[in-house]
């Protein structure tokens, strides 16, 4: 049964793994050791309420909390896990390793799946996707974009 849950704690770990930290009584903690696939979906700002939904409810108590978003769930091409159509982004990943003492889930991203309404001459255009951030000093969802500064130059002129 295909599961979804917001996880506030995660990043790219190189070119080719992500790193998500999720308890081992999650319901998608779970799926991903049975599966060793998952999905890691970027949400943006249309998508806010039904992302924090899938936070706030745990699988474990309400198993089709999924059919409550109205999120269009396909399976992916690359693995056996679920891609939300809705979120204009997903890594499709193959699990590489789970850690239950740090509740670190390591996997090699195998696909990226991006909707082409967020592209722009190739690339993916922030100012079309705007994907949302947990701020945890706030309690908020922010959205990600300005551009402040050019990475691997900026820093070159205080050479």
């Amino acid at each position: 049964v295909a599961d979804a849950m917001n996880a506030a704690w995660g990043t790219v770990c190189d070119m080719k793994q992500v790193c998500i930290f999720l308890s081992a009584s999650h319901k998608t903690t779970k799926n991903i050791l049975l599966n060793k696939e998952f999905t890691v979906s970027m949400a943006d700002a249309k998508n806010v309420v039904e992302a924090d939904f899938v936070g706030v409810v745990s699988a474990n108590d309400v198993p089709n909390k999924l059919e409550k978003t109205n999120w269009t769930i396909i399976k992916s091409e690359f693995i056996n896990a679920p891609i939300i159509q809705q979120l204009p982004l997903t890594l499709e990943c193959k699990l590489v390793s789970f850690d239950e003492e740090s509740e670190c889930v390591i996997g090699e991203i195998v696909n990226v799946s991006v909707d082409e309404d967020i592209l722009t001459d190739g690339k993916i255009d922030l100012d079309k996707f705007k994907p949302i951030a947990y701020d945890p000093f706030n309690h908020n969802y922010v959205t990600l974009g300005d551009k402040v500064g050019k990475a691997f130059s900026d820093g070159f002129k205080l050479k």
